[in-house]
């Protein structure tokens, strides 16, 4: 039986702060009622990652990042061609529109969570900042899944939205 909410979190656990994903995963499993949620880990996103979508009700994709402003970022997606979709390792986006382009339908409500990272070296560790930003993103993820509703996530993106538009001014 396909379970209604896919947690998707990816990266290389070999690659210090690449890490982040998969470790929010072990949080999630270890701290979280998993009755109604999948958990799915992989080093990258592939094309074939789009069937994963398939009879959801809610998508998380978790993943480690540079570009964050702030300890974490939540953010609604959108199906997307973008300059991923050709390449080996896709983004979010792409998988997207890879669903919508295989099933001929829209795919299931789906949000990305990033972790804000600094260093993703090889045979590196989880840096100090990384893990006190894995910290946050556990908490705000435990209070997430308390509360799989689309109306909820969609609040707590635009919450995030807000709270990061405050940070660029």
């Amino acid at each position: 039986m396909i379970k209604p909410i896919l947690v998707f979190g990816y990266g290389n656990l070999s690659r210090g702060d690449d890490a982040l994903g998969p470790l929010l995963l072990d949080y999630i499993e270890s701290h979280c009622d998993l009755t109604e949620i999948e958990l799915l880990t992989d080093f990258q996103l592939q094309i074939e990652h789009a069937l994963d979508l398939e009879h959801r009700s809610l998508v998380l994709f978790v993943d480690a990042s540079v570009a964050c402003i702030n300890a974490f970022d939540f953010s609604q997606l959108s199906a997307a061609k973008d300059k991923s979709y050709t390449t080996h390792a896709m983004s979010p986006a792409a998988v997207l529109a890879v669903y919508v382009s295989i099933k001929k339908q829209t795919p299931p409500p789906s949000f990305l969570l990033c972790i804000k990272a600094d260093s993703m070296e090889l045979g590196e560790g989880l840096g100090l900042a990384a893990e006190n930003n894995l910290q946050q993103a556990c908490l705000f993820i435990k209070r997430l899944l308390q509360q799989p509703t689309l109306n909820y996530w969609t609040e707590q993106a635009e919450t995030t939205n807000l709270r990061k538009e405050r940070c660029k001014t």
